[in-house]
């Protein structure tokens, strides 16, 4: 049986989960792709972080976010510089219907990696630790001792981005081909 056969089978159970780093795809600090083969592309929104935001056009998000292209390349680096990642799942989706669930590079949980970095806020006060208690204490208390964050929370930039996607729609000024 070929390894990636054996990673797609795995992946179909509970527990950690190890993923091949060449079946990763990203485009911003808090969310990966998982290219399973012959399965769909699986959504992975990273637990117990909100990194700043890249421009996302058909997301609403006409321009990036100070920090965020940072926070992808810090997520692309750690990828790229792991020599084992493992997915972590909580079981639950968001309402994009994304996996939630933690990324484990060499045994460290990215989540914190990217807090320590000061590139992230932690999300678990907004959120919950979504039935991962001992991974969203982790992530609280990593932000707590890396101290304020160079940005604006993201949570707040996503709403403000709202109002300001709708006024340059109303005045037909939203880059052209996006939602």
């Amino acid at each position: 049986m070929s390894s990636i056969l054996t990673v797609v089978l795995l992946s179909l159970a509970s527990g950690p989960v190890h993923v091949p780093k060449e079946l990763i795809t990203f485009d911003d600090g808090d969310t990966v792709a998982i290219k399973w083969p012959g399965k769909e592309v699986e959504h992975v929104r990273i637990l117990g972080i909100d990194t700043p935001e890249v421009r996302h056009l058909d997301h609403g998000i006409p321009f990036a976010q100070p920090f965020g292209e940072l926070a992808a390349g810090f997520l692309h680096g750690a990828i790229a510089c792991a020599d084992k990642v493992t997915l972590l799942r909580s079981g639950q989706k968001d309402p994009y219907k994304r996996t939630l669930g933690y990324l484990y590079l060499d045994g460290k949980n990215y989540s914190v990696l990217v807090l320590q970095a000061r590139l992230a806020v932690e999300s678990v006060t907004r959120y919950g630790d979504n039935g991962m208690a001992k991974q969203a204490k982790e992530c609280v208390a990593a932000a707590r001792a890396a101290g304020p964050v160079p940005f604006e929370d993201p949570h707040d930039y996503r709403r403000r981005m709202r109002d300001v996607t709708k006024w340059m729609k109303e005045q037909g000024t939203y880059p052209k081909g996006a939602k």
